[in-house]
């Protein structure tokens, strides 16, 4: 029988006009050799991993440039001190300015999975963060946005290599891709 789902709770603190968070996920033990220089080029105050770890070096790394959060994923179910899902509530001073929801598998396609969303629902998080399909994207589904960072481990078929960042200020978020390839930001090819 497989263990209980764990669900943890931390809190971020908003300390200056914006808190910058770097989102990686599906290292699979081995990420990207950029992956350092990007992060420390973007100057996260914090990093979140969106799971399929791999070896626990990967975590170390990451450290060594911010604090990190990071849930467990398919790959990583030895690592059984890791929760499952992960609410993150973003706070300035006495004031929650968003929840965050962070999993590692939460979608079917571009949409929430119906456990993800009562999850994210009971918990107040209007953002969630994930990974597990190594497809970078941003969408919203019943009143919840969704990012997934795509995958900075190795290469899949024909997809990206490509890691987020979330700016949270008191004006709102900014959800951005970025090439860990090139360092510049990414976006989809246009549908031909």
């Amino acid at each position: 029988m497989p263990p209980a789902k764990r669900h943890a709770l931390e809190t971020l603190t908003l300390r200056g006009p914006s808190l910058r968070i770097a989102v990686v996920a599906d290292t699979h033990s081995r990420p990207h050799p950029l992956l350092h220089e990007r992060l420390v080029a973007l100057g996260p105050d914090h990093i979140f991993h969106a799971g399929d770890i791999g070896n626990r070096d990967v975590i170390a790394a990451l450290a060594e440039v911010a604090p990190v959060s990071m849930v467990r994923g398919n790959i990583d179910e030895r690592e059984v001190d890791l929760p499952d899902s992960l609410t993150i509530d973003v706070r300035e001073a006495e004031r929650t300015l968003l929840k965050i929801l962070l999993t590692h598998i939460a979608v079917c396609g571009t949409l929430l999975r119906a456990d993800v969303l009562r999850t994210a629902q009971r918990n107040d998080a209007s953002l969630v963060v994930c990974g597990h399909s190594h497809v970078p994207f941003a969408a919203r589904d019943r009143g919840v946005t969704i990012f997934n960072p795509g995958s900075v481990g190795p290469r899949r078929f024909h997809l990206p290599i490509v890691l987020g960042l979330i700016a949270i200020s008191r004006d709102g978020v900014a959800l951005t891709h970025i090439d860990c390839e090139t360092g510049l930001a990414w976006r989809p090819a246009p549908a031909r």
